[in-house]
């Protein structure tokens, strides 16, 4: 096996135990205080508004990530919102899924409240 292709598959264990450790994970470019894109910074206000805790990872300081998710996705842009290991979308779904009322029920069932 090359060095390649194990890096690669390293870089993926890390995505599937992100993935597997945080129920509502995002993908995105930026933090939540500081989203470097719009696309991130409107799937960040409307998790926002659900009001539960969510993990994310910054893809702008983990290229390796950056370069390998899409292809474990399917997905080729980022932010990728990730509820128990479930693709949901980028940021136009997760919208429409806020504003239709699916995401709120689904993240709550899956993000407990923090008092």
């Amino acid at each position: 096996m090359s060095e390649q292709n194990n890096t690669t598959q390293n870089v993926e264990q890390t995505i599937r135990d992100q993935i597997k450790e945080h129920k509502v994970l995002l993908y995105m470019k930026g933090t939540p205080q500081f989203p470097q894109c719009g696309f991130s910074a409107r799937a960040v206000e409307v998790l926002t508004k659900v009001g539960r805790p969510f993990a994310f990872v910054n893809i702008l300081e983990n290229p390796e990530i950056r370069a390998t998710l899409p292809s474990i996705a399917n997905w080729p842009t980022f932010p990728q919102l990730w509820i128990n290991g479930e693709l949901m979308g980028g940021s136009d779904i997760i919208l429409e899924m806020y504003e239709s009322g699916e995401l709120q029920p689904l993240i709550e069932e899956h993000s407990p409240a923090v008092d």
